[in-house]
């Protein structure tokens, strides 16, 4: 404390002036109420010990109260100042509050996303999850889903048709993932067929069946997954008709013309007559995703998405 600090005591309480505080001078007031010292307060806030003196003395005026008793030796808060700091803390955190959602507001995006999903995707608890996560954070962003096919879901993305897709692994190079969920797969049987009587399968059991295929315009490495191709063994699959949406695979493997594997909830989602579904043994699991074009993962509509992605537990579905 310096000798100085005698000569700017105000002079008495007085009448409050009409001028409101300045939250500048509240924030200066919390830190004098902490320090109790001028030379360290001012170090503190980066500003000089007479500037913060002259600003103490404003607020003392603007609130007609005396706030901290000077001398030579010391500074200590007045019964007043004691009694205001709640409230003068209560005022300084409520700004704080204030610039904080002002802020989140003002990063809050706008425009259109559009996301694409194919076959059951759009319904599964976790791509729900991501969607009502997503317009929580930003309701001022209007989603659109685009449901796509075996052959658009994968090319919406290079194309730039789909911000993001929900799809089900894998995908070729130049394609990201955030995996969200894990399930078994099925097997996908016309239900006339001996096998589709059965509780449980081998793999091996299938071997003669050949598989739904779909367009050439399909990546391979997708459709070699969903068709087990080859098999343990090396066996290649024989493949049947050629399906470019779920409707059309259903539709060939209930007629007799071919099988598929099919995660496990599409027994519930793709309940269809002529068509049975069976659990397989030593048959790897599928998975879930989220999916964006690698060139645009810093878009800030995809990285918007991304995150509220990676707030939902990833789920994992047994048999």
């Amino acid at each position: 404390m310096v000798a100085g600090e005698m000569a700017e005591r105000p002079s008495g309480t007085g009448p409050a002036s009409s001028v409101e505080p300045s939250i500048h001078q509240l924030r200066l007031f919390l830190t004098l109420s902490e320090e109790l010292h001028f030379g360290q307060a001012a170090a503190r806030s980066f500003i000089t010990q007479s500037a913060l003196s002259q600003q103490i003395r404003s607020l003392e005026k603007r609130l007609g109260v005396t706030l901290f008793e000077r001398s030579s030796r010391a500074v200590s808060l007045t019964a007043a100042g004691q009694a205001l700091l709640p409230d003068i803390q209560a005022a300084v955190e409520a700004m704080a509050r204030l610039r904080r959602a002002a802020e989140a507001q003002g990063r809050q995006l706008s425009g259109r996303l559009r996301v694409g999903t194919i076959g059951a995707e759009a319904a599964m608890p976790h791509t729900r999850a991501v969607l009502q996560t997503l317009r929580r954070r930003h309701p001022r962003l209007e989603v659109q889903v685009l449901s796509l096919n075996f052959v658009d879901h994968l090319g919406a993305l290079y194309r730039r048709e789909a911000d993001v897709v929900f799809l089900r692994p894998p995908v070729p190079d130049g394609i990201e993932l955030h995996r969200l969920a894990t399930e078994p797969r099925v097997a996908c049987l016309p239900s006339g067929d001996p096998l589709a009587a059965l509780p449980r399968l081998a793999l091996d059991q299938l071997s003669r069946y050949p598989v739904v295929d779909v367009p050439p315009q399909v990546p391979r490495v997708w459709w070699d997954f969903w068709a087990v191709d080859p098999r343990p063994d090396g066996t290649p699959v024989r493949y049947g008709p050629v399906a470019a949406d779920m409707e059309a695979l259903l539709h060939t493997v209930a007629e007799g013309e071919a099988m598929a594997f099919l995660p496990a909830s599409a027994r519930d989602l793709f309940r269809r007559p002529g068509v049975s579904y069976v659990d397989v043994e030593g048959l790897p699991p599928c998975t879930s995703a989220l999916a964006w074009a690698a060139e645009h993962r810093d878009n800030p509509l995809v990285a918007a998405v991304r995150q509220a992605a990676r707030s939902v537990p990833h789920s994992r579905a047994h048999p």
